[in-house]
């Protein structure tokens, strides 16, 4: 059976962007009698991603958040940065979360903003689970693969438009410096809280090493790196889902 924190729940706010197929073992999780969290809401940088609708039939407070710049919030794109982004971030989790404390979940480029959060709200913080985590992907991932030519030209015009799959990406000049200007992994988390990392091992977009650079971050004992076999970027398979949701225990129990 797992123990409640102090005989209470504890508050958890999850970040999604999709389908939301995450956050529906959660909820059904976190509605358990003996399940030590309470989902008090939901943060989305999509307003019309589909998992926000598990939040309305669970009656769930949510939080839809578009960045700037982002689907049909008002703003370009190219004005965007991480900082900007971290500080919108800021804002609501001060104005919705208020004092509470609270399990911050981030996935992607998603767990770089939430380092951000757990480095301002420090000890608010209670918990933290990153899967496929890409803190300072701009530089590393980005800036340092591109060619000469590529460099040149970002330079020159402040833009370059890069292809991903079927999209094609505006990619600023701006916001790859703005990248350099918020590293978190050379900062060092002092205060107490369970961190869990997970990350596929066939993740063909950000190497599992960024989620080892995370681990080191944190001076508490209670940390884990979990590898999931064959596990691509997004991890939703089924299989894959029950395992982030029994994972979820060690940061909650």
């Amino acid at each position: 059976m797992i123990k409640l924190i102090g005989g209470k729940k504890l508050n958890t706010a999850i970040f999604i962007s999709g389908k939301g197929s995450n956050l529906k073992n959660l909820i059904k999780f976190s509605l358990k009698k003996n399940s030590p969290i309470e989902i008090k809401f939901v943060i989305s940088n999509n307003k019309n991603a589909k998992g926000l609708n598990f939040s309305k039939k669970y009656k769930l407070g949510f939080l839809a958040l578009e960045y700037s710049g982002h689907g049909k919030s008002s703003g370009k794109f190219i004005d965007g940065n991480i900082s900007k982004w971290s500080k919108q971030t800021s804002l609501l989790i001060k104005k919705i979360v208020k004092k509470n404390d609270i399990i911050l979940i981030g996935s992607s480029m998603g767990a770089w903003i939430a380092l951000n959060q757990i480095l301002k709200f420090k000890k608010q913080i209670k918990g933290f689970m990153g899967i496929g985590s890409a803190p300072e992907f701009l530089e590393n991932l980005m800036w340092k693969k591109f060619s000469n030519k590529m460099k040149k030209e970002i330079k020159k015009k402040g833009i370059i438009n890069l292809k991903h799959g079927e999209y094609e990406y505006p990619i600023t000049y701006q916001l790859i410096k703005d990248g350099k200007n918020n590293k978190v992994l050379n900062k060092k988390i002092y205060h107490n809280l369970k961190v869990v990392m997970i990350h596929g091992s066939k993740d063909t977009s950000v190497p599992v090493i960024y989620s080892r650079k995370i681990l080191k971050i944190f001076k508490t004992y209670k940390k884990k790196l979990v590898i999931i076999k064959n596990g691509d970027h997004s991890l939703s398979s089924p299989k894959w889902l029950r395992l982030l949701k029994k994972e979820l225990n060690l940061v909650i129990n």
